[in-house]
């Protein structure tokens, strides 16, 4: 049975494959570990697992410590597997999404640890391997024998395979040869280390927590925990912490290599990060709600009619909860600088509780999870010109099914408004988009007008790419974004993408 590179039952059918924590030095690092998994779990449901190392001193040895399971951190870890099983003061964790590695086998589920020559070794990684392939094959040449099929074990043997003598050359040699997007967590026996892609493509941050040091994929994991954030862990590093570090507050930074331009996913500022974490130099609130206030101007509401009834003339604008919830205030805000015949409505109303749906014959599977998602609140809709703000359109199908909700509602208008450009190209550096080939936008070769007919509105209009651009912040003289879903603009090579289609996504 093939398991497909996308995951056909979300409703967005997008999503970024996973979240990594670590930290260092902590009593409690499991809960620690925990909590900062919880804050992250919008970047991974399918599974997650922490890691701890522990000092046996009747062995005079470190140990590992292990729980891993499918589902979400909540229901996955207890009180007495946080407290009596993954005992130590250092631990890693993982939410995965899967992008690249079966989603239903248990050995895919990470962290990954294995023991070799010099201890105990454990990873998390978020983010994608681009030549995965030739490394794979290079490894099965030389005796490697493979356990999981995630490009991340990759990382795991030629850490183990290198001759250099201290754990800082060992990394430097691989993540020189390694290609593609990454924010990795590495645990040792008696120490913690953070990975970053010399492209930054992934958000990575540092933080510390009274003597502890933590790293995470955002810093909403920080603010659970109370910790204090530091910076972000830069393109092209190797932050070592250890004993040393703890004591002396100095960092072992290492740098194996940097782009010319970094090249930061900006569809983590459109959709993946919560508003409430702070990444590539920026707030994610902040600069969502700066692409919604620029869609405003770029493709404001339509003209309104002129009713004999004052309520009539007045533009409906709701969003799709959750992930445009902040963009529409920036666009509402907007619009309301020039007229004040539009009001921000809550018209959908979502569930979070969303379980199994049971089909009866006759039935259309789809429609009925939308409908367990999604409910509409009819007297704000009728009648009304409505237009909806969301922040992406991949296939279409949910958004499709989505309008035809609203439309029982009798508005009399439908109008979208995105907050990104038209989707027209897979990603592979961890994000989970379909195949170009289902992708809405490149079936309809970008005709919005064609796209607008699928979806049965009166008017859809997207943000330009050039707004969009102008929408993120520069932080720094080399910030730059990935805009290859967009655009079809890789800026890390990619090996034989249709090989890698076959050979590592369906599996």
């Amino acid at each position: 049975m093939k398991k497909k590179f996308y995951n056909s039952k979300s409703p967005k059918s997008v999503h970024s494959n996973c979240g990594v924590f670590g930290i260092f030095n902590h009593p409690q690092a499991a809960i620690m570990t925990y909590y900062g998994l919880h804050a992250l779990q919008h970047r991974g449901q399918e599974s997650a697992g922490i890691v701890t190392s522990e000092f046996k001193p009747e062995k005079n040895r470190y140990h590992f410590n292990v729980h891993k399971d499918f589902g979400l951190t909540l229901n996955i870890f207890t009180e007495k597997i946080l407290k009596d099983e993954l005992k130590g003061n250092s631990a890693i964790g993982h939410n995965r999404y899967s992008t690249s590695g079966s989603s239903d086998k248990r050995v895919n589920i990470q962290p990954f640890s294995v023991v070799y020559k010099e201890g105990n070794l454990a990873l998390s990684h978020n983010g994608n391997l681009t030549n995965t392939n030739s490394l794979r094959l290079k490894l099965q040449q030389e005796g490697t024998i493979f356990q999981t099929t995630s490009d991340s074990e990759i990382i795991l043997h030629l850490i183990a395979k290198s001759n250099k003598e201290k754990i800082e050359g060992k990394l430097v040699d691989v993540f020189r040869i390694v290609k593609g997007a990454y924010s990795i967590c590495i645990l040792t026996d008696d120490k913690l280390i953070a990975v970053r892609d010399p492209q930054g493509v992934r958000p990575f941050s540092m933080g510390k927590l009274d003597n502890s040091y933590v790293f995470a994929s955002e810093t909403s994991s920080f603010d659970i925990i109370n910790a204090d954030y530091i910076r972000d862990v830069k393109p092209g590093e190797i932050i070592i912490i250890d004993r040393e570090v703890t004591e002396s507050g100095n960092l072992k930074s290492y740098r194996f290599d940097e782009a010319k331009k970094h090249s930061h996913c900006i569809f983590e500022f459109i959709y993946f990060s919560r508003p409430d974490s702070n990444i590539f130099g920026e707030k994610v609130d902040k600069v969502r709600r700066m692409i919604g206030s620029n869609l405003a101007i770029e493709k404001p509401p339509p003209d309104k009619d002129n009713p004999d009834n004052e309520e009539e003339k007045k533009v409906i604008v709701i969003n799709v909860p959750d992930s445009s919830n902040t963009a529409t205030i920036g666009y509402i805000s907007e619009v309301r600088k020039k007229t004040t015949n539009i009001k921000h409505e809550i018209g959908l109303i979502r569930s979070h509780y969303v379980g199994r749906t049971f089909i009866q014959p006759g039935q259309n599977q789809r429609e009925m999870r939308l409908k367990t998602k999604f409910s509409v609140i009819k007297g704000i809709l009728e009648n009304r010109k409505v237009v909806i703000v969301d922040d992406s359109i991949v296939r279409g199908n949910t958004l499709k099914l989505l309008v035809k909700l609203i439309r029982k509602a009798n508005p009399k208008e439908i109008h979208l408004r995105i907050t990104s450009p038209p989707i027209i190209s897979p990603c592979f550096y961890g994000m989970d988009f379909p195949s170009k080939e289902e992708l809405i936008a490149y079936q309809h070769d970008g005709n919005v007008e064609k796209i607008k007919e699928y979806l049965g509105v009166d008017s859809l209009e997207y943000l330009s790419l050039d707004t969009l651009l102008k929408s993120v912040p520069y932080s720094t003289p080399k910030s730059g974004y990935c805009t290859a879903c967009f655009s079809c603009n890789y800026p890390i090579p990619i090996e034989d993408t249709e090989h890698r289609d076959k050979e590592m996504f369906d599996i």
